[in-house]
């Protein structure tokens, strides 16, 4: 019985331990990149390597540049969008939704829009 006690003991120091470190990791991650999807990062990771070159990744994924351009593009507007997000919520989430095509563009507008003049803002 004593020994089960101690185990008890050791596991919740332990499982302590790995959750101060996971909340650290969390902390220490930008906002920005955290909101970022895997297939986001893994394009990150491979436009970095081939050292910013738009070529080389049209190459490597088998696309014309300007559909790796516009998919560049997508991923600055969500860095974007992050970076707005703790000024105005609700503005990031329609934002966001038009970035992911969740929302179309024009509707976007019209809702940001009406969303600033009843808060008084332009």
């Amino acid at each position: 019985m004593l020994c089960l006690i101690l185990l008890k003991k050791i596991f919740i120091y332990y499982f302590n331990i790995v959750k101060g470190l996971i909340n650290m990791a969390v902390e220490i991650l930008p906002e920005w990149l955290a909101n970022l999807d895997d297939e986001d990062l893994n394009f990150i990771k491979k436009f970095i390597l081939a050292s910013g070159s738009l070529k080389e990744i049209a190459t490597a994924y088998g696309v014309t540049y300007p559909t790796v351009r516009l998919r560049l593009d997508k991923i600055i507007q969500k860095i974007q969008i992050s970076d707005d997000t703790q000024n105005e919520p609700y503005i990031s989430l329609i934002k966001r939704l038009a970035v992911n095509e969740k929302l179309d563009l024009n509707t976007a507008k019209i809702l940001i829009s009406e969303y600033k003049k009843t808060k008084g803002v332009n």
